[in-house]
């Protein structure tokens, strides 16, 4: 939804569609009026996958009428008594079309079958969902922004991608895809919220378009006290990862420069090119060597470094799932950096070994002891010309296994993790799930147990584009990782801020781990610390014998904030978030707006998934007719909805029921129920999300008074 009113219509525009139940005995289907660009081949289809799905139900004819530009009206006949899921219908008709035609087909990569198995397994979740934002500050034009993201969805084909369902899944390019560019307002909701309302919303790696841009605020003139804009990129892995997110921001800044229009064709090489080039390879290498790197598992024990990684936190539930984050700042990082450097070693391999530290403590035992978790690898580093320069689905976990020997030193762990990751190097396109089958599943599903560690890479800096925005009158922020949801049950992604400093955020399946808090306290004290103390004889045994000196009252406790703020008191405290279920005591209605006067009727809104709470407090604000405005609460199923709204129905007063697509089906059923029980079943208005605040509500007050 968008809260630009001064959106422009356009062929591929909104529908809304307003379902009318029209006369009692309400035995009829009833009459629809649609609003809006409709293409006939449209209706057809929608009308084609209801009958589809009902090869059993009576038929039915369909009587189009046009009543000028952009007004129709849609009447059915029943060849025998039935209910016609017009609710169905209106869903279908406003859920706009994602895609032109398809244009070739592209055999997905054995990484890119796993990361849909894993999103499919767990829907609804956010499942393979990555969010990258920054702060824009300056002037920003809406039209030329957005025409800046269509020009870059026409340039690149994997914009234009969707997975087809099928015996074995491909992937389809398609000839258009409409960018889905979401405006809203500083009055929407801070930051956070907006974050997290994408995140649940989610994205169908089934439809064309892997990736949403979000701006909260936003406009051509900027005064001294205006807000910063905040941009926002959600999208999935089984199509794109980090790196091509950064890099599609680099060419997404070429194009505002350019006016909003792209220079140049067809990006190449492409996902076609890589998909070709990954079957000529010979997997018997990547075969022997992933068989030897990979220990049996009698030998190898790495328990998440947690007191129980199941167990919620008090007054939590046992679902859901939770984000801590820590940072560094930039002279503590780059401390890090000079230190790991000094022994051969990166940022990443010091993350690495201070994980593998972390995870041997948790095994608790004190002699020498192989550990194992899973790193990112960009998959770029292989021999395939313009790979750093290509959108797609690269990134790639791979299982690592290192030794732990308390007798030895920490540059010599240092050393045998950069050494595992050479060697990993030159077989980056091999998968994790080829990898457990070649080993017999001695790598164990990541969902079972493990860890994943990634530091966030990326193509060079756009800094000259950047220099061309501020002469302009715009300055940007360095992106921001905002964190992911992946297969596994714990991630660490760390990556730079835009002052130098290193953030790491820790991602866990559960409502919260007991003493995540206290792990990410030690982390946070061992990527400060080690550069101190740890010297070339410097014995692992010696580092965690710091850890138990840093032991306090509160570590441990299931209080993860509290203890990684102890621990990191140089730094900036972490925070913690935690995600989880819809609240089971919500009310079933809930109040936007009062009536404005006693008697003045109801406007009901149904809600969608992936549509957020303040779109609908935007609409509330929005609405300027004299009904109340209440919202049925998320959880509740159609008799429950009905029940709650009876008290409405039975006082007399004009009840209009209205939503998002995808609340078709929902409020259909209970206008059912409410004629079924005597009473005068409701209008439905129901739109489109790219529908302005301002224009759904003119649509419910003009339903309203026809109902009134």
């Amino acid at each position: 939804m968008t809260a630009d009113h001064r959106s422009r219509r356009s062929p591929d525009g909104p529908i809304t569609v307003v379902v009318d139940p029209g006369e009692p005995p309400y035995e009829v289907p009833p009459f629809l009026e649609i609003r809006g660009p409709l293409d006939t081949r449209r209706l057809e289809s929608a009308l084609d996958r209801i009958a589809a799905g009902r090869p059993d139900g009576p038929a039915w004819q369909h009587r189009l009428r046009p009543h000028g530009p952009g007004l129709h009206t849609l009447a059915l006949t029943m060849s025998a008594p039935g209910e016609f899921p017009a609710g169905l219908l209106a869903d279908l008709l406003t859920d706009p079309p994602p895609a032109g035609r398809s244009v070739c087909a592209v055999t997905p990569s054995p990484l890119q079958h796993e990361l849909l198995a894993d999103a499919d397994a767990h829907p609804g979740t956010g499942r393979q969902v990555e969010q990258l934002g920054w702060v824009w500050h300056g002037p920003l034009d809406p039209e030329r922004f957005t025409a800046a993201w269509q020009s870059l969805f026409d340039r690149e084909s994997v914009l234009r991608s969707a997975f087809a369902d099928g015996p074995e899944p491909q992937i389809v390019v398609h000839d258009r895809v409409r960018a889905e560019v979401v405006r809203l307002p500083h009055s929407a909701g801070d930051w956070a919220s907006v974050v997290e309302y994408d995140r649940c919303r989610g994205l169908d790696p089934r439809r064309p378009g892997p990736l949403r841009v979000t701006v909260l605020g936003g406009d051509p003139v900027v005064s001294a006290t205006a807000q910063p804009t905040r941009v926002l990129l959600t999208f999935h892995h089984a199509l794109l990862d980090g790196w091509s997110a950064r890099l599609l921001l680099r060419e997404f800044y070429r194009a505002y420069l350019a006016g909003g229009c792209l220079p140049g064709g067809e990006r190449r090489p492409d996902m076609g090119d890589y998909a070709q080039w990954l079957a000529e390879q010979g997997t018997g290498p990547a075969r022997t060597f992933w068989t030897d790197a990979v220990p049996p598992p009698d030998v190898t024990h790495s328990p998440l470094p947690v007191a129980d990684a199941s167990a919620p936190v008090p007054g939590g539930t046992p679902s859901g799932t939770g984000r801590t984050r820590l940072r560094l700042t930039a002279v503590q990082t780059a401390r890090l950096g000079a230190w790991a450097a000094g022994w051969g070693s990166t940022e990443s391999g010091a993350l690495q070994a201070v994980w593998a530290l972390l995870l041997y403590r948790a095994a608790g035992t004190a002699d020498a002891e192989p550990v194992r978790f899973s790193v990112t690898v960009s998959g770029r580093g292989i021999f395939f010309d313009g790979v750093e320069r290509l959108p797609g689905a690269l990134r790639n976990p791979l299982p690592m296994s290192v030794v732990v020997d308390p007798r030895g030193s920490v540059p010599e762990l240092l050393g045998l993790l950069r050494d595992r990751a050479l060697d990993m190097a030159a077989y980056e396109w091999v998968s994790a799930g080829q990898i457990r089958a070649w080993t017999g599943d001695r790598a164990e599903l990541p969902d079972a147990v493990g860890s994943l560690v990634a530091f966030e890479g990326g193509p060079d800096g756009p800094e000259d584009l950047v220099r061309e925005l501020a002469a302009q009158g715009v300055r940007v922020d360095p992106p921001e990782t905002l964190g992911a949801r992946t297969a596994f049950p714990l991630t660490l992604v760390a990556h730079r801020d835009g002052d130098g400093g290193l953030i790491v955020t820790v991602s866990y399946d559960h409502t919260q781990p007991t003493g995540i808090g206290g792990v990410l306290a030690h982390a946070a004290f061992l990527l400060d610390e080690l550069p101190r103390v740890a010297g070339e004889s410097t014995t692992i045994s010696e580092v965690l014998a710091l850890l138990a000196d840093t032991e306090t009252d509160g570590d441990g406790d299931g209080d993860g904030e509290t203890d990684a703020s102890t621990a990191t008191a140089t730094g900036t405290p972490p925070t913690t978030s935690v995600d989880g279920p819809a609240d089971a005591d919500a009310p079933a209605l809930i109040t936007l707006r009062p009536a404005r006067n006693p008697g003045a009727g109801t406007v009901c809104l149904v809600p969608s998934h992936g549509t957020p709470r303040f779109c609908y407090e935007l609409l509330a604000r929005s609405y300027q007719g004299p009904e109340a405005l209440v919202l049925l609460g998320p959880a509740l199923d159609d008799g429950a909805g009905y029940d709650a709204l009876r008290p409405l129905v039975e006082t007399g007063g004009h009840l209009v029921l209205g939503g998002f697509s995808g609340c078709g089906v929902a409020a259909y059923r209970i206008t059912r129920l409410i004629a079924a029980n005597g009473g005068r079943p409701p209008l439905i208005v129901l739109t489109g999300t790219a529908t302005s605040a301002g224009d759904l509500a003119r649509l419910l007050e003009s339903a309203a008074a026809r109902a009134g």
